[in-house]
């Protein structure tokens, strides 16, 4: 059996998260990731920078933790970075004293959302720092790094990208011990030593079934581990601000995304870019809004079902609590099922495999009961979203019919 650590049910409990892409490309609309096109430093001036505007719309839509984008593949660091020329201090933002990192880490202690810092150590264009060899190259990695580490406080989660860029071989071990040494209790996407994994797409969707005991190459060994995935995704086309209103998601296409990953035991990461203010634009705010309004419609409260009840070793049950037969055999008067969402005690790892679930219906006789399978499923794991047509019913149930183990549910509602 595959166990998760302490960090990684924490990761889970977040389940959405809010990327945002700011930088220097934030002033040059239209161009592109590995475009190469120079992008001169004196253009960054987000005269009305607001962080607490971006996780103010961040925990509109229940988001638990946030990740900046500290430097992007185009080199321009968002602190005043002591290994670079190319960053905030070469700006005229505030006068060349301002650290974006900085105003993203205090914000978000202050508003109780968890720090994730985004790096990415590629770099392109007349600014770009030359190494003259690979010891250099991780040096500089390892020292931008340390400043992120070392200058903001505790730091909850480090997002990698742009590793296997300009042919490095990065000396893995060293710069892995390096972070863990400085953050020890620190999550890691993905790269080289992960708690967490990328779901394989950038569409906001999970596979299914899903299981978290995965094949992981760690520091360069293939190992089976424990890793939960994360889906992420974006508002618009872009990763960055852009042009392209048009490009933005439907509230409904959202709500997809979130059901489909969130409600696949994944976490749900959605990009939002901030503009040249600063600021969330007002069409992104504005679908954000449409998507936290249809969440809200969905999930703000359970029907009224009582607390599951296990019968037997297998079977958990929700029902009505005026006496379970009455109230399903008079059900026409309840309020019909749209949603069942299921939740997996994962404490000492993912246990089920198959299970079915049930409706108990009235039958013909108005004083007693049928039951029917509903959805037949094989995962559950943090979460799982059952989407169903409408049905009314007073009682539900879940029969495990295949597991590792005994396994229990830390939740089981119905919507």
């Amino acid at each position: 059996m595959y166990r998760p650590t302490p960090k990684q049910l924490r990761f889970l409990d977040w389940e959405t998260g809010m990327f945002f892409h700011f930088g220097i490309r934030s002033f040059y609309p239209g161009h592109r990731d590995w475009d190469g096109k120079e992008m001169d430093p004196s253009a960054f001036d987000p005269k009305e920078l607001d962080v607490h505007d971006w996780l103010a719309n961040a925990k509109r839509i229940g988001a638990k933790y946030a990740i900046l984008t500290t430097k992007h593949h185009d080199g321009f660091a968002l602190w005043p970075s002591k290994y670079t020329t190319y960053s905030v201090a070469a700006s005229p933002w505030k006068g060349g004293k301002g650290d974006v990192v900085k105003e993203f880490v205090c914000a978000c202690r202050e508003e109780g959302i968890a720090v994730g810092l985004y790096y990415s150590p590629a770099q392109w264009g007349s600014h770009s720092v030359e190494f003259k060899s690979g010891k250099e190259y991780d040096d500089y990695f390892i020292g931008q790094i340390s400043e992120l580490l070392t200058g903001y406080g505790k730091i909850d989660y480090l997002w990698f990208d742009g590793c296997g860029s300009g042919g490095h071989e990065y000396d893995q071990k060293r710069i892995v011990s390096a972070i863990r040494s400085l953050q020890p209790d620190i999550l890691i996407f993905d790269m080289w030593d992960g708690d967490t994994r990328w779901v394989g797409n950038e569409d906001g969707y999970a596979p299914y079934p899903n299981p978290y005991a995965v094949k992981h190459w760690v520091l360069g060994e293939e190992k089976t581990l424990f890793i939960p995935a994360e889906c992420d995704c974006k508002l618009r086309e872009s990763w960055f601000y852009d042009l392209n209103e048009d490009t933005i998601k439907s509230a409904e296409e959202l709500l997809g995304m979130y059901e489909l990953s969130v409600g696949r035991g994944c976490n749900f990461l959605l990009n939002v870019g901030p503009d040249d203010r600063g600021l969330i634009s007002e069409a992104d705010r504005a679908r954000l809004k449409e998507f936290a309004q249809a969440l809200d419609r969905l999930y703000a409260k359970p029907l009224p079902f009582e607390a599951p009840v296990k019968q037997g070793e297998n079977t958990f049950v929700i029902a009505y609590g005026d006496g379970t037969q009455k109230a399903i055999g008079q059900n026409t008067n309840l309020p019909p099922v749209r949603r069942v969402v299921l939740k997996e005690d994962l404490t000492d790892g993912q246990k089920i495999r198959r299970f079915r679930l049930y409706a108990h219906v009235p039958s013909v006789n108005p004083v007693s009961a049928t039951k029917f399978c509903i959805y037949t499923g094989e995962t559950v794991g943090h979460k799982l979203i059952v989407p169903l047509p409408a049905v009314r019913t007073g009682m539900l149930e879940m029969e495990i019919l295949e597991s590792e183990g005994t396994a229990s549910l830390t939740g089981f509602a119905a919507y």
